[in-house]
């Protein structure tokens, strides 16, 4: 599998190849302790950053959070992440990941997980669950949920689809509701797969399980990517600024819905954060959306929360479409309703707009028959005997003046 991180003005055409290995590799991209881009997207950071950003990233700058939260932050949702470890030494994540419930699946690094080299994991982590800290906008759609750290490959490409099964299951151990996997391969890999058998097991525990769609989508052609692929997970794609597909993002009708990918700002081992692209970072965004309506709807079931977020995106289209499956995920939108809601079973196409009403048709006359003829003629002549008697009767009117004025004389 492949973890895909790419420059800010080169995105997709940074992206490595999936190995297809025995085992299922993932690959890593960016030498060693090295991030892919500064704060201003564009050129490098190295980490731990001593500043932060400032600002509100675009992302969340669309998102009202005060109505995000009104009911939740996350508390008590915990969220695995099976990357290349949290390193929980960045303040904003220090309070946000149980290590006692972590662990390293390869050899080398800390053992609970909180290693991270690479500095992938770590900004997934934050996307999720960062929580707020002055002199920054950032912070996570969940600043209170609770991150499980699973260190399961490295920049040497070490994790395989068998690591990531193991992974899947020290996370259903640990009582996680909602799984994150920003890696991705396109070894076709079946149900009976060692992976495909984990992530059914933690599809009948209801855990929501949300992972990336992967980055070779340039082409536009489309393909499957695992585990995104499998049914029952939540596969996310990337979208920009403009609520459009990003170009790297890889489309299948195996995706559910697009999120943010394109400059995305969050923690970077140590302190501070730096910028990157891709769908590895759109994945987190909607595991922090799940993780809230975990929280909110704790009796729901995986693939009712899984269809909130579906019915509730914002569409380019009535139904599914292969590029950004149900549309672009909306936060508040999600969480939005009372905690009594009946959920859905399954996204579904929005109700067609309603047909115009039919024409009425026109009557039309028939020509009058013999009768009407009749009686239109017996009409005129009534009227015209009428004229006549008029005119007569004046006329002897006038004859008996005229003789009567000749009389007088």
């Amino acid at each position: 599998m492949l973890y895909r991180k790419t420059a800010a003005l080169t995105a997709a055409t940074a992206a490595l190849a999936a190995l297809a290995a025995p085992h299922a590799a993932y690959a890593t991209e960016g030498p060693g302790r090295t991030a892919r881009a500064g704060l201003d997207g564009s050129g490098e950071c190295t980490f731990p950053m001593k500043e932060q950003f400032a600002g509100r990233p675009w992302p969340l700058q669309r998102v009202l959070l005060d109505e995000l939260w009104q009911d939740t932050k996350g508390k008590g949702v915990r969220v695995a992440v099976i990357d290349t470890g949290v390193d929980n030494a960045n303040p904003q994540l220090k309070d946000a990941v149980d290590t006692s419930a972590g662990r390293n699946l390869l050899k080398g690094g800390k053992s609970d997980g909180t290693g991270d080299e690479v500095g992938h994991g770590t900004k997934v982590a934050g996307i999720i669950a960062a929580r707020p800290r002055k002199g920054t906008g950032f912070v996570g759609l969940a600043p209170e949920a609770t991150i499980i750290p699973i260190r399961q490959n490295d920049e040497k490409n070490s994790g395989k689809d068998t690591t990531m099964a193991t992974a899947i299951d020290h996370a259903i151990a640990k009582g996680a509701k909602v799984i994150n996997i920003s890696q991705d391969t396109t070894k076709p890999l079946t149900e009976d797969s060692d992976l495909g058998k984990a992530v059914a097991r933690a599809l009948a525990k209801d855990i929501v399980v949300v992972a990336s769609a992967g980055n070779d989508g340039m082409d536009g052609k489309l393909k499957e990517t695992y585990p995104a692929a499998f049914p029952g997970v939540l596969a996310v794609a990337s979208s920009d600024r403009n609520n459009e597909r990003a170009a790297f993002s890889q489309a299948g009708e195996f995706v559910g819905v697009a999120a943010p990918g394109v400059d995305i700002v969050s923690t970077v081992p140590g302190n501070g954060q730096c910028t990157d692209n891709g769908t590895s970072f759109s994945a987190p965004y909607v595991a922090g959306v799940a993780a809230l309506l975990v929280a909110k709807y704790p009796g729901w079931k995986a693939n009712e929360i899984v269809a909130r977020i579906e019915q509730t995106a914002e569409r380019s289209v009535n139904g599914h479409d292969a590029f950004v499956g149900w549309g672009v995920v909306d936060p508040v939108r999600a969480l939005a309703g009372d905690k009594d809601d009946v959920p859905l079973e399954a996204a579904r196409p929005d109700p067609a707009p309603p047909k115009a009403p039919a024409p009425e048709p026109a009557l039309m006359a028939m020509s009058e028959t013999s009768q009407e003829r009749s009686e239109r003629y017996a009409t005129y002549a009534v009227a015209l005997a009428a004229v006549l008697v008029c005119v007569v009767a004046g006329t002897a009117t006038v004859v008996r003046d005229v003789r009567r004025r000749r009389g007088s004389r």
